[in-house]
């Protein structure tokens, strides 16, 4: 397999405000060092497919606001790499764009799309997987997703439902479902052929394009009607009329439970979205009690599953708590039951109307 017609997809645009107060509209969890690890999430992704993609060859998706953020941690890539969307929508329009646009250049391009802010740990394995996918996808026409086993049944996630018939290690998809309810989630675990979606995909950028011509003939016609003007200066106008009015609508809903040749690799690395601080709580290492400590310098004394990030080196004494979420950065202060995380979208919303817009 020829690794120059590999090509990547890093898809930076979203807000992350289930990671508030931390993660904020002018400064979105992407580019935080969540895992304490001296690198954002951005820049592990990066680094990640940099493994598998040459690093000339992966393009960064993220809004208008986030170019200037994108290009200091990135100093290493072109300014043609990061395709900056004037709109916040869903995944479809962006990645329909970003396959044009690797079209254009080579057309034997396969091409990854992966969230610039997953939890991967085991990188050697997500190589071999990654690989084994392009692989697939450049023998027969397929679009390729990599699917997790689930452990515990998540209401957060969407399942891919596969073939069991299939023994090989590309399973064909049946259905794709989108956040069950928990006796829904129990019964997919219980019945064996349900993934979690990890929202990673495979795939040929020819293929990919002739999928959206069938299923979202609409959005491909606008784009197909400005093809010269994608890779070149013209691109910027292009996108500044016509990217706002584009359906917002997933690349799941427009394109994968609509096609017919979906192929999926259980993967066989460790895998977190990462979406919540309670799933940050579960990949981080633990004291004795199970607590997490990030950035602090903290004493936990009679206290229990709990996790606490600070501003850099904040002395912090946490007494008397079990199972909490308390975080803590320049100008805001949360401190709530981990069972009470689903809210803090809500919360973060009520700070802002009563507080300002510049708290979230």
């Amino acid at each position: 397999m020829n690794k120059k017609d590999n090509y990547a997809v890093i898809m930076a645009g979203g807000v992350g405000s289930r990671f508030w107060p931390v993660s904020k509209t002018s400064y979105p969890k992407q580019f935080h060092d969540m895992l304490g690890t001296g690198k954002s999430l951005l820049q592990q992704t990066f680094l990640r497919l940099s493994k598998i993609v040459p690093s000339t060859q992966i393009l960064i998706l993220t809004n208008s606001e986030y170019v200037d953020l994108v290009n200091k941690q990135l100093p290493e890539i072109d300014m043609d790499q990061v395709i900056a969307e004037p709109a916040m929508r869903n995944t479809a329009p962006c990645i329909l764009l970003s396959a044009l646009k690797i079209y254009k250049e080579n057309p034997k391009a396969r091409m990854i799309v992966a969230p610039s802010d997953h939890w991967i740990e085991d990188e050697e394995a997500f190589t071999k997987d990654v690989n084994q996918a392009f692989e697939a996808c450049s023998s027969e026409d397929l679009l390729m997703t990599l699917g997790v086993k689930p452990t515990f049944p998540n209401t957060g996630y969407g399942y891919i439902k596969f073939k069991n018939e299939d023994s090989a290690n590309v399973k064909m998809v049946e259905t794709f479902t989108e956040k069950p309810d928990y006796p829904t989630a129990k019964s997919f675990l219980k019945s064996g052929n349900y993934l979690w979606n990890a929202g990673i995909f495979i795939w040929k950028s020819s293929y990919i394009i002739d999928q959206y011509q069938a299923y979202l003939p609409e959005m491909f016609s606008i784009f197909e009607k400005s093809l010269f003007k994608l890779n070149t200066k013209a691109e910027h106008s292009f996108l500044e009329e016509y990217y706002s009015g584009f359906e917002n609508i997933s690349i799941d809903y427009g394109i994968l439970e609509k096609a017919t040749n979906v192929g999926v690799i259980e993967a066989s690395f460790d895998w977190s979205d990462l979406g919540t601080w309670g799933s940050l709580h579960n990949q981080l290492p633990k004291d004795e009690n199970e607590n997490v400590s990030i950035n602090a310098q903290s004493i936990f004394i009679e206290t229990t599953n709990t996790i606490l990030r600070t501003s850099k080196d904040k002395v912090t004494v946490v007494k008397g708590l079990d199972n909490y979420i308390i975080v803590e950065n320049e100008d805001s202060l949360v401190i709530l039951p981990k069972q009470d995380e689903q809210e803090i979208k809500t919360i973060r919303n009520l700070v802002m109307d009563k507080f300002g817009k510049h708290y979230g």
